[in-house]
C-alpha cells in the first residue's frame, strides 16, 4: 500500500490548469479605446453650427474664451448657452480667471452689425483687454 497524493486525482495523467484568456479581453479593450476616440473628437466642437465670413488674410490666436452668435442669435460663451443679460456675468468670471486671454468673437456672417458691437462692449465691460472678431481665411 503506497500513499496517495492528495491533490493528484487518480487515474489523471495531468493537473488541472485554470486560466484566463485575456485576448477576448484585449480585444474589447481596443474597440471601446476606438469608440471614446472617435466621439470625442465630435465632443471637441463648439456649441452651435455658425458659418464665418471669409477674409483674404487671418492670423491664428491661442483661443481661450470664445463668444459665439448664431444666426438665431442665440449665445454661447465657450459652447455653454447663456442669455443677453447673462452674458456679461458670465463673461466676467471667464475673464477673471484668465485676464491676459482675448476674448474672440464668432459669429455667423448672418448676424447683424448691431448685435456684434453690443456684444463687444459688454465684453469690454466685464473687463476684456483684448477682444478679437473670428474669420475662415478665404480659399
Amino acid at each position: 500500500m503506497g500513499m496517495t497524493n492528495p491533490r493528484k486525482k487518480s487515474g489523471s495523467g495531468s493537473d488541472i490548469m485554470a486560466e484566463i484568456n485575456i485576448v477576448p479581453l484585449c480585444d474589447i479593450f481596443l474597440v471601446l479605446l476606438i469608440i471614446f476616440m472617435v466621439t470625442s473628437v465630435a465632443m471637441v466642437q463648439s456649441g452651435a453650427e455658425i458659418n464665418l465670413p471669409e477674409v483674404q488674410e487671418t492670423d491664428s490666436e491661442p483661443r481661450q474664451i470664445v463668444i459665439t452668435v448664431t444666426p438665431q442669435k442665440e449665445i454661447f460663451v465657450n459652447a455653454r448657452p447663456v442669455t443677453m443679460a447673462d452674458l456679461e456675468v458670465a463673461i466676467k468670471q471667464q475673464v477673471s480667471a484668465k485676464p491676459d486671454v482675448p476674448v474672440v468673437l464668432e459669429g455667423d456672417k448672418d448676424v447683424v452689425l448691431g448685435e456684434a458691437v453690443k456684444i463687444l462692449s459688454i465684453a469690454q465691460r466685464a473687463g476684456a483687454t483684448q477682444v478679437a472678431i473670428a474669420a475662415r481665411q478665404a480659399g
